[in-house]
């Protein structure tokens, strides 16, 4: 006789006592995230100033920082963990809880910094993901390659190299920045 492996749910996540590790909920079983290097951390950082300022001048949305969760998915539940994201102010919640999550506030804007010890399928699976839960533009920063991958909910791709000038359409009309400035955490 087997035993059904008993799923946990968002609010199961929210109650465990913090052990100093970090966790993610994907399809209602408990995934441990790896500590970020210095490197990632650093390229995070410098994306989010750079997308911070130009989305605080303009008033165009909530920003959450490492590590933010979205709830993504019930039944069974999934609740992903981002570098940054970027829910735009007109699909905001009225009311943003102090703890916890709020199903369905899905960002339209995540971004994923990929250190060289990531697997490729393990990216590419969480890439799908967010894009399956309704994120319009999914950014893959790949800190080995100086390379960001952009995905867009409409299937379209795009790859900038470290000459090229990153855009985030259609989320943030007008925003452009040197890939060379992303990786410039020197």
């Amino acid at each position: 006789m087997t035993t059904a492996k008993k799923l946990l749910t968002a609010a199961d996540l929210l109650a465990m006592p913090d052990d100093g590790k970090r966790y993610e909920l994907i399809r209602g079983e408990l995934s441990e995230m790896p500590s970020p290097s210095f490197m990632h951390m650093a390229v995070t950082g410098r994306i989010g100033y750079l997308i911070t300022d130009f989305v605080v001048e303009r008033n165009l949305g909530f920003i959450y920082g490492p590590e933010a969760s979205a709830y993504i998915a019930r039944g069974p539940d999934t609740v992903r963990a981002a570098d940054y994201g970027l829910i735009a102010r007109a699909r905001l919640p009225e009311v943003l809880p102090e703890r916890g999550y709020i199903f369905g506030a899905v960002p339209d804007l995540v971004v994923e910094v990929v250190s060289p010890e990531h697997r490729a399928s393990v990216v590419n699976a969480k890439t799908q993901m967010w894009l399956a839960a309704g994120v319009r533009l999914v950014l893959t920063i790949y800190i080995e390659t100086h390379e960001i991958v952009t995905h867009r909910s409409d299937g379209a791709i795009q790859r900038f190299g470290i000459g090229d000038m990153l855009t985030c359409e259609p989320v943030l009309p007008g925003f452009a920045c040197p890939v060379a400035d992303i990786f410039a955490v020197g």
